[in-house]
């Protein structure tokens, strides 16, 4: 089974989240994160779950630090769900799926 999220990067960023029709989850992450890598698997969930009402990038902290100064993100992982080009949800640190799921599912429709 493929992966359903995509990557997003600073050049990316304004086409891929905020100029999208579709809500849009991004997950902050970093290679030496460890509560990323356990949040991971959960995104993907979503991403799976939602595929058609919700598209899903990854943006690798480390890279693309322009757009975490932007949004002021301070600790990783940090989940932003963007609807209409606005943040609508932001959560930092690991939670688990039924906590983290329904703080997003209310966003779509």
């Amino acid at each position: 089974m493929g992966s359903k999220t995509f990557t997003v990067t600073e050049a990316s960023f304004e086409e891929d989240v905020l100029k999208s029709e579709m809500p849009v989850l991004i997950d902050f992450w970093a290679e030496w994160c460890a509560p990323c890598r356990m949040i991971a698997p959960l995104v993907e969930q979503l991403a799976e779950k939602y595929d058609g009402k919700l598209r899903v990038g990854k943006l690798d902290a480390d890279t693309n630090q322009n757009i975490l100064i932007q949004y002021g993100i301070m600790g990783i992982p940090t989940l932003m769900l963007f609807k209409n080009g606005k943040v609508a949800e932001r959560i930092t640190g690991y939670m688990p799926l039924p906590v983290l799921e329904p703080r997003i599912a209310r966003h779509l429709d």
